[in-house]
């Protein structure tokens, strides 16, 4: 056996060890970490920022899967169940407690899901208690975000002004129209983002899960929005400048700021009180309108699917409005097998 003394180097590799566990011991404590991840160990604290802000890149993923994990970790604390404890039934009494719907309950449970794989691979916990817990059967035939209509569009555009801020939000609006993105690749459009290709503009888009693509700008949407990049003076030699940017106050000037996807939903609802239009509408509206629309031309499903960057046709599907409308002539057709408003009862 190795006797260690005094100047021995396999002492001054143990002293560092030791010091090193202390130093992650107080980095653990002064992070915000939850406390039922710290009562599990320095192995479950890795695993969860190992999956949360290592492995998962987008944003607005993160933030969903972590107030997930969050809502779960509070809910521990309250039945005083520590997280190595966890079984399968606990995770199915947790999630049939939700007062969410399906989807969102399958959000949950995915976000579980992938959170106690991590902990299993570092070792905190033994086994994976969500993985044996089935979804609730849910299926769904059609979307639920309304449709907003060709008039309907019309009015909101005729209701913006002229004005450097009326310009910004027209050719926002023009974009969703025009392209059949989604809010948020819009948000991280940069000016370098608006290209020339030789014989056309064409608008790199950022979309969702790390996707790339590329969406010919027709005319009138060219216009729209060369007269705003005009007036707000920003230069194609800006590429890195954000494409749409925020307003200082109500100065009517534009900040160096780029506008967020939540600022562009508040302006949304903004144009639509203003225009007295349904606030039902969301800006996922215009991509409603546009898969539906080209589908009643007859444009070929494949082709509206790569428009629309779904990797499944059924996906795309789920946007198509035709034939799916219950109209007052289907339930006027309905016979009438008594006269409800003067039966007798018996």
């Amino acid at each position: 056996m190795h006797e260690i003394t005094i100047g021995d180097p396999m002492d001054k590799e143990n002293t560092t060890e030791l010091v090193s566990v202390q130093s992650r011991a107080l980095k653990l404590a002064d992070k915000n970490v939850p406390q039922a991840i710290k009562d599990a160990g320095h192995a479950s604290a890795f695993a969860y920022e190992e999956f949360l802000f290592g492995q998962i890149r987008n944003p607005n993923t993160r933030r969903a899967y972590e107030s997930a994990i969050s809502r779960f970790l509070a809910w521990l604390k309250y039945v005083d169940l520590p997280l190595v404890q966890v079984s399968p039934r606990d995770v199915g009494d947790y999630l049939d407690g939700l007062e969410l719907s399906i989807p969102s309950k399958k959000l949950h449970r995915a976000a579980l899901n992938h959170f106690f794989d991590f902990q299993v691979q570092r070792h905190a916990v033994v086994l994976n208690p969500v993985s044996s817990v089935r979804n609730e059967r849910h299926q769904v035939t059609e979307g639920k975000t309304a449709e907003i209509t060709v008039k309907q569009a019309q009015k909101l555009f005729q209701n913006i002004e002229d004005d450097l801020v009326g310009l910004r939000d027209r050719a926002i609006l023009a974009v969703l129209a025009y392209s059949g993105t989604r809010i948020g690749a819009i948000s991280r459009l940069r000016r370098k983002d608006l290209q020339h290709e030789g014989d056309q503009w064409v608008i790199s888009f950022r979309e969702k899960g790390g996707k790339h693509r590329k969406v010919p700008v027709r005319h009138d949407l060219q216009k729209i929005l060369f007269g705003y990049l005009d007036a707000a003076g920003i230069p194609e030699a800006d590429g890195k400048a954000p494409l749409f940017r925020t307003s200082k106050g109500k100065t009517g000037k534009l900040s160096e700021n780029g506008m967020t996807d939540n600022d562009m939903q508040r302006m949304f609802k903004r144009r639509l009180k203003k225009s007295g239009l349904p606030t039902t509408l969301s800006p996922h509206s215009f991509r409603v309108a546009t898969i539906t629309n080209l589908l009643t031309q007859g444009v070929p499903l494949e082709d509206v699917q790569n428009l629309a960057n779904h990797a499944d046709p059924r996906t795309t599907r789920l946007y198509d409005r035709r034939r799916r409308k219950v109209t007052r002539n289907i339930v006027e057709r309905i016979p009438i097998y008594a006269d409800i408003g003067d039966s007798e009862t018996t």
